[in-house]
């Protein structure tokens, strides 16, 4: 059985979490949370003592307690028999969360990542909790005054799985709530950052130039407010963050802390590797800083405008920078790039992309030709012909390919843009 300590045990009986920690409780600043028994669970906060790095100690302490008021609906919610573990990923995970101060004090801006690792079989285990998880996340985010998600992992699989971005900052860049760092025994490869692939970077790069598509959407908007202000504001921040990840990521440098990063790319910077990147040290030193200390935006439509117009040349050249070193290739602009029938997902199993797009889009779109490739290749294509082409495409055989890929017969930029995020969702 799970052993909680009292504040645990208080705030489930209670329903909700309370202001103030009692004094000296465990879990003020990740101190352990719970006692053992025989055959317990064992729950402990390895790593960061803080989830900011310079957070009031309210909001520390709020922090702490949505982290024990997880642990102990989790643990009602998944047998002790199935829970093998369960840990905060992400920014506060790692000690660096957001910090969005205002006339009230410090509050929290990301979202809450929680993975809770499961025994036994994983499909069967989204069919038992996934709903319970969803419904507790939905519960708890009003409270929380933040979005708190879940996710399903088993340890088998992380052991198994391919190093990634994703595993590489899940293991490295994390904070216990139940289990402890010997679950992580056999996850060697994911430890070291020179061994994330290229097309990681990739991916990356693909997912915030998508935000810098869905920003161009709201800037053609007549109707443009705080809410679509800081929409595009917080998208341009993730760009400039992400612009230099991508490059330490093709350099093997890539690491889990953002303030490391930022020391990599200074010193790589140095070396002269940033070069035909105009400005991108300073670009990445004000993502580092949005993502510490994040701010509403309420910059003007056209200066907003403007920023997205340097990143998103910024973002063109890295693109064809990063693609034609991973594939081997020497497209000249993105356009040829999109256009190329070229294989941009060469890691992915033709046979399998099949089987992927009969489940995606039906049996013909599968026994086509583009069906051997895997669906993020039409993200690729179509974002490189949306986000640096004319928008919407106004050569009719351009728009015709931007139709095709993202399967839409929408002719207006908000359209093909609402076709394309939908798609976007399925498989970024």
């Amino acid at each position: 059985m799970l052993v909680l300590n009292d504040t645990v045990t208080t705030i489930l009986k209670n329903g909700r979490i309370p202001r103030e920690l009692p004094p000296g409780d465990p879990l003020d600043h990740g101190a352990a949370a719970a006692g053992t028994s025989a055959g317990a669970v064992h729950t402990h906060h390895p790593g960061p003592r803080r989830f900011t790095l310079d957070g009031s100690e309210a909001l520390e302490r709020h922090l702490a307690l949505v982290c024990a008021r997880v642990a102990g609906e989790v643990a009602q919610l998944i047998p002790a028999a199935q829970l093998e573990g369960l840990l905060l990923a992400g920014g506060y995970g790692r000690g660096e969360g957001g910090v969005l101060r205002d006339a009230s004090g410090d509050r929290p801006y990301n979202d809450l990542e929680f993975y809770v690792f499961v025994r036994g079989n994983l499909l069967l285990a989204e069919r038992r909790y996934r709903a319970g998880l969803h419904a507790l996340g939905a519960r708890l985010s009003p409270e929380a005054g933040l979005e708190v998600e879940f996710k399903l992992l088993t340890l088998d699989k992380l052991r198994r799985s391919a190093p990634a971005m994703f595993y590489y900052d899940l293991v490295l860049g994390r904070r216990w709530l139940v289990g402890d760092d010997s679950l992580l025994t056999g996850c060697a490869q994911h430890c070291d950052s020179r061994a994330i692939p290229l097309h990681e970077a990739t991916r990356l790069l693909l997912n915030r130039c998508s935000g810098l598509l869905f920003s161009a959407e709201r800037l053609r908007r007549e109707r443009f407010g705080p809410e679509e202000a800081d929409f595009v504001g917080r998208n341009l921040a993730k760009a400039e963050l992400a612009f230099g990840d991508v490059l330490l990521t093709a350099h093997g440098l890539y690491h889990w802390s953002c303030r490391e990063r930022h020391e990599r790319l200074a010193r790589l910077e140095a070396s002269g590797a940033t070069a035909p990147f105009q400005a991108l040290r300073q670009h990445h030193a004000a993502g580092v800083a949005f993502k510490l200390h994040p701010v509403r935006s309420t910059e003007p439509q056209a200066a907003l405008a403007r920023r997205h117009a340097e990143l998103s040349e910024l973002g063109n050249q890295l693109w064809l920078w990063l693609e034609n070193r991973r594939l081997d290739t020497a497209f000249a602009t993105t356009r040829a790039y999109a256009l190329s029938r070229a294989d941009k997902c060469p890691e992915t199993s033709p046979h399998r992309n099949r089987l992927v797009n009969v489940r995606a889009f039906g049996l013909g779109a599968a026994l086509a030709t583009a069906g051997a490739a895997y669906p993020r290749q039409r993200l690729l294509h179509a974002l490189c012909l949306l986000l640096w082409e004319a928008s919407p495409p106004t050569a009719a055989t351009l728009l015709r390919r931007v139709q095709r890929e993202i399967r839409t017969r929408a002719t207006s930029f908000a359209g093909l843009v609402a076709a394309y995020e939908q798609l976007w969702h399925r498989f970024n």
